[in-house]
C-alpha cells in the first residue's frame, strides 16, 4: 500500500489550545481514515510544520484524508499552505 504524507504549515493558536495537542490531534483525524505510520513537528525556515505520514491506496483517498486532517487543525490553529506527497521508491512526490 503506497504511503504519503500531508504536510501543513501551523499558526496562531486558537484560544485556549494547548500547543502540544495539535499534532496528537492532526494524527488522529488522518486515523479516523487511514492508517498513520508516523506525525511530526518541524519549525522550517521559522514556520511550524506538521507532518503526518499516512497509508492509502491511491492518490484520491489520500486527498480525502489530508483534507480532512487539514480541516480539524483549522478548527485548533491558523493554517497556511499544505501538500500532499506520495512515497514512490526511495523519493517523495507532490500529488497535491
Amino acid at each position: 500500500m503506497p504511503s504519503f504524507r500531508v504536510i501543513l504549515a501551523v499558526g496562531r493558536l486558537r484560544p485556549g489550545v494547548d500547543p502540544r495537542s495539535v499534532e496528537p490531534a492532526a494524527a488522529d483525524a488522518a486515523r479516523e481514515l487511514a492508517v498513520v505510520e508516523a506525525s511530526s513537528v518541524d519549525v522550517v525556515a521559522g514556520e511550524a510544520r506538521i507532518t503526518v505520514r499516512f497509508m492509502e491506496d491511491n492518490v484520491r483517498l489520500a486527498l480525502r484524508v489530508a483534507e480532512h486532517t487539514v480541516a480539524h487543525v483549522q478548527t485548533l490553529a491558523d493554517t497556511g499552505a499544505w501538500r500532499l506527497t506520495e512515497r514512490v521508491g526511495g523519493r517523495w512526490f507532490r500529488r497535491a
